[in-house]
């Protein structure tokens, strides 16, 4: 990290429905990122601020290999907005209206949906216990523990449970206190959903290592499928988030993702900001 530390660290800020990231591209030699390094930007106070942290990197097997840091330093093998915003970023950098990204989670696929869209699949659910994973073998659609909540897995974890009235739910209390239930070895992120209409959901969510966040994808794909398996909609959805709406579609290829980024600005961590890490 010896060239950041003398001459700054470029960087990104953007956002999918409030859901905010700091993208640092790391295609350029000499970067290299760390749970530190995630940790310090992450203070909203003393450096950037994020939901999460994503590292664009080089790979021959796609157009960009992406990889996500959690706001305590983790990484998550899954962000589906900082996903859809890196696509944007990639595809107006180059030009093409589709990408081939890979992750933790596997290989993804972007493209252009018009209209200051982006879409990107992100696979298949895992809907088997060891896969999300669970502490033991059971099914997964009810899972034994208040509130029968329904787990499933985007390449992390999720724990969604249906209410009556999502807005009525205390998500300081609640999300923390299922994110490190015994049930989720890998702890979990905890969503809470009403159901509007057959194909409209209103949904808030917790996200592991993290908080309450206006948004997020990987959770929002979860909760679609969550939805489906139990019959209260079709496989084609609309869910409202604090920060704005995504689409989701679980098609047979895997669930397809749907909304709007935002690349907010552009900015540089200086020497200082880096030496003392």
């Amino acid at each position: 990290m010896e060239k950041t530390r003398e001459t700054g660290l470029p960087f990104m800020k953007m956002h999918g429905l409030g859901n905010d990231f700091v993208v640092i591209d790391a295609r350029v030699p000499g970067i290299q990122v760390t749970p530190a390094l995630a940790i310090a930007v992450a203070d909203r106070h003393m450096g950037v601020g994020f939901d999460q942290l994503a590292v664009i990197e080089q790979t021959d097997k796609g157009d960009a290999h992406l990889v996500f840091y959690n706001a305590d330093g983790s990484t998550a093998g899954a962000c589906g907005n900082a996903t859809r915003c890196i696509a944007r970023f990639l595809m107006d950098e180059t030009g093409q209206d589709s990408l081939t990204l890979t992750t933790q989670r596997g290989t993804l696929f972007a493209r252009d949906a018009s209209n200051g869209l982006t879409s990107v699949n992100m696979g298949a659910p895992q809907l088997v216990w060891n896969e999300i994973p669970l502490a033991q073998a059971m099914d997964t659609l009810e899972l034994p523990i208040e509130g029968r909540p329904t787990a499933t897995g985007m390449g992390n974890p999720h724990c969604t449970f249906f209410v009556e009235d999502a807005e009525a739910v205390y998500l300081e209390d609640f999300g923390p206190r299922f994110e490190h239930h015994p049930m989720f070895p890998q702890r979990t992120n905890v969503q809470v959903a009403s159901l509007i209409a057959p194909d409209h959901l209103r949904m808030r969510v917790w996200e592991r290592g993290v908080g309450i966040t206006m948004a997020s994808g990987s959770s929002s794909c979860a909760t679609a499928v969550a939805a489906a398996r139990r019959g209260l909609t079709g496989r084609k959805v609309q869910i409202d988030l604090d920060g704005g709406t995504l689409w989701i579609d679980w098609r047979e290829d895997g669930v397809w993702m749907t909304g709007a980024t935002a690349h907010v600005f552009d900015g540089v961590f200086t020497p200082a900001f880096m030496a003392a890490l």
